[in-house]
């Protein structure tokens, strides 16, 4: 392949299956600063004409997209949606793409500032997550709203939590993500992402921190039942995944030392990924992590993980971690896709520290491979210029 063959999908895809690539690939999300900046109509004059993905391209930058290529089918399941108490969508047995999170058939208003609610109604009773669209939020452009009531809010909601859980179905949605990748062209890379593990389910879905917490010392049972049919629950869509057509699958984990400590990581996640490892690695599949949070309490157990690729990595001074402890301890994986730090990318960061930054990192990363991103991702605040600037460092890289 020539150089001017090459596409950021094909340079991802290469630093994944341990090839080398012409250059880096440097890729990331950038929806929200071309979202935010378009509502407010301050997009820079080289952009103003541009759609989201010619932007990423003008800045030099590949375009990642998170998608999910399957749905749940809610068996037994009646689902209402309200908005500001109005019902606006109401269905029996639903295909729900991220249940119990908002990516619902009816996507939760993002469109308005507002409360929503989405109900479960089963034969053992009802349970709903509730979430806010606040106006402050307008100009971001479609962000997630805000989670403000979780699946599981008192203890009888278990039993209605299990009774869903256990007569979900697996349903494939191959077809429309392969149009989605097409649609997205060479200079994107489609990631095919799926629920979280279980403990981060539990956690940031089911339960939330502090009812979590309270759990572990006083309803210990309940809640590795939870864990544990969730844990199979992956097992049967991981069993189903490693028959498809992807070469990688991402875990949408949002994961964090800080909440997620080295004791619960030991115990509720690291035998969760190994096993999942092992189901996908004999498929031949990679296996990724969206871990965007402060990772140095983990730094040493990640890599007992199997996982192949931490994504979103977001080093210090975002987090507590440096980029040259992670780079140095997973010498033999997982891979790292991120690196800059997308408070760097801002004014109030002087143009000479970052620089700095984008120097040392790429002398740290040598000749190592590593997928360059923003981590987490471009923000609203953050200036284009810096972002072109990375992608010039790294095509000479």
């Amino acid at each position: 392949m020539t150089a001017d063959e090459w596409t950021m999908r094909d340079r991802v895809r290469a630093v994944m299956a341990g090839e080398t690539p012409d250059r880096l690939p440097f890729i990331d999300r950038m929806e929200i600063w071309y979202k935010s900046h378009r509502a407010a109509g301050t997009l820079p004059p080289e952009y103003a004409s541009l759609s989201l993905d010619e932007a990423h391209a003008q800045a030099g930058m590949g375009r990642q997209k998170f998608s999910i290529p399957y749905a749940l089918k809610l068996h037994g399941v009646e689902m209402r949606i309200f908005f500001e108490n109005e019902e606006i969508y109401r269905c029996t047995d639903p295909e729900d793409p991220y249940f119990p999170a908002q990516y619902a058939p009816v996507q939760v208003p993002t469109d308005k500032a507002g409360k929503s609610r989405v109900e479960y109604h089963t034969p053992v009773g009802r349970v709903s997550v509730s979430y806010e669209y606040a106006e402050s939020m307008m100009h971001l452009g479609g962000v997630d709203p805000y989670l403000t009531a979780h699946l599981i809010q008192a203890p009888a909601d278990y039993k209605t939590v299990f009774y869903i859980l256990e007569r979900a179905e697996f349903v494939p949605r191959y077809e429309a993500f392969a149009a989605e990748e097409k649609a997205l062209g060479g200079n994107g890379f489609l990631v095919p992402c799926i629920h979280r593990i279980p403990f981060q389910q539990a956690l940031l879905e089911y339960l939330g921190e502090m009812a979590l917490f309270k759990a572990l010392y006083d309803d210990r049972s309940r809640l590795e039942d939870l864990i544990r049919l969730l844990d199979e629950q992956m097992e049967m869509m991981l069993m189903q995944l490693a028959a498809s057509p992807f070469g990688f699958i991402e875990f949408g984990d949002n994961l964090d030392g800080m909440m997620t400590n080295p004791n619960l990581f030991k115990t509720y996640c690291l035998p969760h990924y190994q096993k999942y490892a092992e189901i996908l690695h004999a498929a031949g599949k990679k296996m990724g992590s969206h871990t965007d949070g402060n990772l140095k309490p983990l730094v040493d157990l990640i890599p007992e993980s199997g996982l192949d690729v931490c994504e979103s990595f977001s080093p210090a001074p975002l987090t507590e971690c440096t980029f040259e402890e992670a780079f140095a301890k997973w010498e033999n994986g997982p891979l790292i896709w991120g690196g800059i730090p997308c408070i760097l990318l801002e004014e109030r960061t002087a143009r000479a520290d970052f620089e700095a930054f984008v120097s040392r990192f790429l002398q740290t990363v040598g000749d190592r491979p590593i997928i360059v991103g923003v981590g987490d991702m471009v923000l609203d605040n953050d200036l284009i210029e810096r972002v072109r600037y990375v992608a010039d460092a790294v095509a000479v890289h």
